[in-house]
C-alpha cells in the first residue's frame, strides 16, 4: 500500500517563469529582483536551483513574506 505525502511537509516548487500562473504576487519582475539580491534580502531560503533553472519553494516564499512583512529589501 502506497501513502500520499503529509500536505502539512511538502511544498510545490514553482518555476519562476510559471508563478504568475498560481499568484498574482509579485509579478514575475518582482521575483527576479528578489533573486537578483537573494543574498541580501534573505530571499535565498526560498529559491531552489535545479540547473539553471529556478524554482520558487511556495511554502517558503509564503513564510518569508509573512517574515519580512512585506519590506522591499531596499539595498
Amino acid at each position: 500500500m502506497t501513502t500520499s505525502p503529509d500536505p502539512s511537509t511538502t511544498t510545490r516548487l514553482i518555476p519562476v517563469t510559471q508563478w504568475s500562473k498560481y499568484h498574482p504576487w509579485p509579478p514575475v519582475g518582482g521575483l527576479r529582483h528578489l533573486i537578483f539580491y537573494a543574498t541580501k534580502n534573505g530571499f535565498e531560503a526560498v529559491i531552489r536551483r535545479c540547473g539553471r533553472r529556478v524554482l520558487i519553494d511556495e511554502a517558503a516564499f509564503f513564510d518569508w513574506a509573512r517574515s519580512n512583512g512585506g519590506s522591499n529589501g531596499r539595498h
